[in-house]
């Protein structure tokens, strides 16, 4: 039975991978993406977010917005949305409501012939491959859930535990990536510090990916890696990125906050701010700039002003370009709901807003200093002047061709925190 469809994906780059997977699948026996808004869909997938409560509105919202405006229009919704809170999802022409663990059945059953109970895998790491993506840089999904339990976290109450895809799977999907003609490609996991395939844990796979790409696609193609852990930035996690002649000079840390005593009340801890300011500078012996992002979860229970303090002189520390900084939100089920001293919503958002307006300092002055570079390596978001150089700043291209290929560019100017480039011709 043929059918047309939309897929809304909300939330990490592995649902956005996961999403392409069910994709292809759906493609596979017939069935067709629609785009257009004048075109009404037999059916809509959403996969929602869970890791704060606004994401898991947000879906509901949606849905809601869907079966009204679209009646005909059946839904399933999955994802970790679906896992952490169900019953919100319990309307009338919702087809199926699919925790993340159960999603994996989706690639195996026509959408509208799913048996009313399914399987979950919250153990075995589950079936979903892609051969394509929808947007210019693919997603390479190696590594699914997490074991370490955050306080404030549920994702490892909605993906189950860590587990991770085997290496001979992984390789191949990146080379048919590669071969496909993607020039940038992100390896992405919930949790890479817990990756452990065939022996190899996050760093041992880094060096496989040099050793079987490397030669043949230096300067053709790059990979770019999705948020780390604080704690793999060791001593062999650094001699890897410098070794490496693939890899984008730009990490995302996944550092939520520079206080040692909240670190320790988020049950973070296996890295202290210490060590990593003293982690981060050996960076520049090998990357002379480079990108550096991070996650700051702010209005942590019982937070005080002097532990916001400490994360403000961490921020103005390191060479941050950017930031992803949230205001704490209690998710249900999980230790920190009912830890002591929770602050109110104003405190939470005056915290993250005073880590936003460093972190926007301190990219503005990174832009000026893209400015003095001479040549750096453009990944256009293919049909549009958009894209991002290696250093994950946003540039513009006018007059940009229709290709997948990096480009050499050298900047012009900097205007609304966009880098405008020109194409070099070599």
């Amino acid at each position: 039975m043929s059918f047309s469809f939309q897929i809304l994906t909300y939330g990490c780059k592995v649902n956005q991978y996961e999403s392409q997977s069910v994709r292809e699948y759906w493609q596979g026996f017939g069935a067709r993406e629609i785009f257009e808004k004048d075109e009404i869909p037999d059916l809509i997938l959403l996969s929602g977010c869970a890791v704060t409560a606004q994401g898991v509105a947000d879906a509901r919202q949606m849905v809601r917005k869907i079966l009204r405006e679209t009646p005909r229009t059946k839904v399933i919704v999955t994802g970790c949305a679906a896992s952490a809170e169900p019953e919100d999802f319990c309307f009338e022409n919702v087809l199926a409501c699919i925790s993340q663990t159960a999603k994996w059945n989706l690639l195996h059953y026509h959408p509208f012939e799913l048996p009313r109970e399914l399987t979950e895998k919250n153990t075995v790491y589950p079936d979903f491959s892609i051969q394509g993506f929808t947007r210019s840089r693919p997603v390479l999904k190696i590594q699914d859930g997490c074991s370490h339990f955050c306080t404030y976290c549920i994702v490892p109450y909605t993906r189950g535990k860590a587990r991770s895809r085997p290496l001979k799977e992984s390789l191949a999907e990146l080379g048919r990536l590669l071969e496909a003609g993607f020039c940038e490609i992100m390896i992405s996991g919930i949790n890479l510090r817990q990756y452990s395939a065939d022996k190899l844990d996050f760093w041992g796979f880094l060096r496989r990916v040099e050793r079987e790409f490397g030669a043949e696609w230096k300067g053709r193609a790059r990979i770019r890696l999705s948020s780390l852990e604080p704690a793999q930035l060791n001593d062999e996690g650094l001699e890897t990125l410098a070794e490496s002649s693939l890899l984008c000079p730009h990490l995302h840390l996944s550092l939520q906050s520079g206080s040692p005593g909240v670190l320790q009340r988020m049950g973070r801890e296996h890295y202290t701010p210490e060590y990593m300011a003293e982690q981060i500078s050996k960076i520049k012996s090998f990357w002379n700039t480079f990108g550096l992002g991070a996650d700051f979860l702010m209005g942590f229970p019982a937070e005080t002003e002097a532990e916001l303090a400490e994360t403000l002189a961490l921020v103005k520390a390191l060479p941050f370009t950017y930031a992803h900084v949230f205001p704490f939100s209690a998710r249900k089920g999980t230790k920190a709901e009912n830890l002591q001293g929770q602050l109110e919503k104003h405190v939470k958002q005056e915290h993250a807003q005073k880590v936003r307006a460093e972190i926007e300092a301190k990219k503005e002055h990174f832009l000026s200093a893209m400015l003095e570079k001479k040549e750096m390596r453009l990944s256009l978001d293919v049909g549009t002047k958009s894209g991002w150089n290696e250093f994950y700043v946003a540039c513009r291209l006018e007059n940009a061709p229709q290709t997948r290929e990096l480009l050499a560019v050298k900047p012009v100017r900097v205007e609304n925190s966009v880098l405008y480039v020109e194409q070099i011709n070599n």
